[in-house]
């Protein structure tokens, strides 16, 4: 039996200052919206199109990342969707939206270097809560193309 696949991928822009709040436990919650864009055809021109998401990152990466998720910033979102269900004035609602276990900076800042924030365990010896790369074969001046 195969199993389900929930898991997405966007590279978009906040449209607005993340917001960090915290549940009545204490946990840290950030919870900001992005916008992808996309171009489409319609007759003889090609025209943009945005694309907005809602998008919450939980926990100590919330808290790491929150000051840099600022309105206009270019970020990598991988994560799955999840949706909340509730009734309102007799009515049926429901949200999607992303929960976040990801998360790229990208251009911006004076540089081209990108830092994220992952779930996955740091190689021995990296700061907490980062992604790192461990490069494997280390080339010194010798680049083999």
């Amino acid at each position: 039996m195969a199993s389900d696949v929930n898991h997405v991928v966007l590279i978009g822009r906040l449209t607005r200052d993340a917001e960090l709040k915290y549940t009545a436990n204490g946990s840290a919650v950030s919870k900001f919206s992005i916008a992808v864009n996309r171009n489409r055809k319609v007759g003889d021109t090609w025209q943009d199109e945005a694309n907005f998401f809602d998008v919450t990152l939980w926990g100590n990466r919330g808290e790491k990342l929150n000051q840099y998720l600022t309105k206009g910033k270019q970020i990598g979102v991988q994560g799955e969707l999840r949706q909340s269900r509730w009734e309102q004035d007799g009515q049926p609602r429901s949200r999607v939206e992303i929960h976040a276990l990801n998360i790229q900076l990208l251009g911006g800042g004076g540089g081209s270097r990108s830092t994220g924030f992952s779930q996955e365990k740091p190689v021995a010896g990296a700061e907490s809560g980062s992604k790192t790369y461990d490069g494997g074969d280390d080339f010194e001046d010798d680049i083999p193309f």
